[in-house]
């Protein structure tokens, strides 16, 4: 007997949203996404795509990857140690930090930074040390942060109001899980929300409840990739082009024109990152 074979996916373009798009958050420099850089670009673009940006989690992945970005003036990068990896926040690479964002303009936020209750890999006591002192780098650098946070959104909250971070530049990524019980305490604080491909998901109420709770001017749209792909592509790599499904999802929900919300999320990405209009 044949093995049955997966009935085709749609591409993102089939959509037809304009070039007014971005993903604010991206892993491009992920092991099987890296080496087929051009094929996804070329996607994301299709899809509607005109930002995207990609997370180096420490300086390490950002000097052995940054170059492979040369030719896309439309992806700005962010950089910070996750709290999974909490440990190797030393004195030599928050230095190291320091100087790549004094020197490259392209890096436009210290992210993703945070705790991370979920996993087990690092202690609490060290992510905690590590997010305090690279909350310090942000204000240092003048940049905006962008949080993780899994299991562990009060704990966040806490820790960034004694950190003065009420009312700074923050987007709080891939929201979802406890953090949606915090969203007003969020909101107050004047934070910035992304939205992942999990909104997708049929069983996610609560996170599609709360995409309608969120004022439009402090929305944005993620991938995460190559991680959470919206439906339809659940289960596949994720990519920049597929944020595309994610805001159509989000439209529904607020009962918007999905262009309209494409390019509303696409605005609140280049004045979160504060990053030049042109695009690819």
């Amino acid at each position: 007997m044949s093995k049955k074979k997966d009935p085709p996916r749609p591409l993102p373009a089939t959509l037809g949203l304009p070039l007014t798009g971005a993903d604010s958050h991206a892993h491009l420099d992920s092991e099987g996404l890296i080496e087929r850089l051009p094929e996804i670009m070329e996607r994301a673009r299709n899809a509607g795509v005109a930002r995207i940006g990609q997370v180096f989690l420490g300086p390490a992945a950002y000097r052995s990857s940054r170059e492979a970005f040369a030719a896309y003036p439309g992806v700005f990068f962010l950089m910070g140690i996750h709290p999974c990896d909490a440990q190797e926040c030393t004195g030599g690479v928050l230095q190291a930090m320091r100087e790549a964002f004094r020197e490259d303009p392209r890096l436009r936020a210290v992210g993703e930074i945070g705790l991370d209750f979920y996993w087990k890999d690092c202690p609490p006591f060290i992510q905690e040390e590590a997010f305090r002192v690279q909350l310090a780098l942000a204000k240092e650098t003048d940049r905006p942060v962008v949080i993780h946070s899994r299991d562990a959104a009060r704990d966040c909250l806490r820790i960034l109001e004694a950190e003065g971070f009420a009312g700074r530049p923050l987007l709080w990524h891939c929201f979802s899980g406890d953090a949606v019980e915090h969203l007003d305490h969020i909101l107050a604080n004047g934070w910035h929300v992304s939205i992942p491909g999990p909104v997708t998901y049929p069983a996610n109420h609560d996170l599609r409840e709360a995409v309608r709770r969120i004022p439009l001017e402090r929305l944005l749209v993620e991938t995460d990739c190559p991680y959470l792909s919206p439906l339809p592509w659940r289960g596949k790599p994720n990519e920049p082009g597929f944020v595309a499904f994610t805001a159509v999802a989000v439209a529904h929900e607020r009962g918007m024109d999905p262009a309209e919300l494409w390019a509303a999320c696409g605005r609140n990405t280049l004045r979160f990152f504060a990053v030049p209009e042109e695009g690819f």
